[in-house]
């Protein structure tokens, strides 16, 4: 089985997929985020939507993409896993 991360390496070697994916980078980080900082934890998606009083459902549908969450929501996300939630703007003329 291949890793997400060398899968990720090698589909973003496409042009058109690189380009897609820098549309939604936030969107794949925060995900990726939420993942990793939930199994750390040990935690199944049933139990971090029992810590958020929710469903695994939502749970899924965020991990998958398919759920776009509010900034409320995400603030309890953050609570659930033992995180702190931190949104920033950073200037695009500054990076290229």
């Amino acid at each position: 089985m291949i890793s997400y991360k060398i899968f990720r390496k090698e589909a973003l070697k496409d042009k058109e997929v690189l380009k897609e994916y820098k549309k939604l980078e936030a969107e794949f980080k925060l995900i990726e985020q939420v993942i990793e900082r939930r199994i750390k934890l040990g935690l199944s998606q049933e139990e971090l939507a029992l810590r958020l009083n929710t469903k695994q459902s939502a749970i899924s549908r965020l991990e998958s993409g398919t759920y776009n969450p509010s900034v409320n929501f995400l603030s309890r996300l953050a609570v659930a896993l033992n995180s702190k939630l931190l949104i920033n703007l950073k200037d695009n003329s500054s990076t290229k």
